[in-house]
């Protein structure tokens, strides 16, 4: 599915979040606070528009995604990129040896995986002791009036804007049901805890459309 909509993906996000987008990816950056020389890894990465900030700081950043259509188009964007690279691999089996990633990221891939907590348990493996992780995920508004208007978005705007500007509009069908069916913020911070991450916290954007979670490697 994600290999159909890579050549028009990150246009597509822009047009359908209304271009809050943008500002969601740069208070991932803030919360993850990178400094230059550290290692951080970004999942669900894609083309790697959510990695390029991370390596403007001067972190080494290994994009990584499971989708080989993303990867190649990201690939192919930033071939002289010394600090980024794109690696395939799969949220619950990373291809990565234990603690070498001072923090690691996902943004709008972690309802994508087929095995949340064994991802997230993945992850601390990868990340070095004291390290840190954000996850940025879409999550539910907490006013009622906003909630509704946002679910009404999702089932029937969002499909009928994706077949203007994608390119596999029906794949976005499925993206707007799996963010109805994904856990609230608390059920998210308690799955993240019991993943065996530390000092959890979460902050709503945007009214609660997207929760940023994050957490330090114990």
């Amino acid at each position: 599915m994600f290999d159909e909509v890579a050549a028009r993906y990150d246009r597509t996000n822009d047009v359908l979040s209304l271009g809050q987008d943008r500002r969601w990816r740069r208070r991932v950056t803030l919360a993850l606070d990178l400094h230059a020389g550290e290692r951080v890894l970004d999942l669900a990465a894609g083309t790697g528009t959510s990695s390029e900030p991370f390596a403007a700081v001067g972190a080494m950043t290994a994009a990584c995604d499971f989708s080989l259509g993303m990867l190649r188009v990201g690939a192919q964007r930033r071939p002289d990129d010394r600090l980024l690279s794109f690696v395939a691999g799969d949220a619950t089996r990373l291809p990565f040896g234990d603690g070498v990633f001072d923090a690691v990221t996902i943004s709008f891939g972690l309802r994508n995986v087929t095995d949340v907590p064994a991802a997230l348990q993945e992850m601390a493996r990868v990340t070095r002791r004291g390290g840190r992780l954000v996850v940025c995920e879409f999550s539910h508004p907490t006013w009622a009036p906003l909630r509704t208007l946002y679910t009404e978005y999702l089932m029937r705007a969002l499909p009928a804007v994706a077949r203007r500007v994608s390119s596999s509009p029906e794949s976005y069908v499925y993206l707007a049901e799996s963010i109805r069916a994904w856990p609230a913020q608390r059920e998210l911070a308690s799955l993240i805890r019991g993943a065996g991450w530390d000092d959890v916290a979460y902050r709503n954007l945007s009214g609660g459309i997207v929760a940023l979670h994050r957490a330090t490697r114990p």
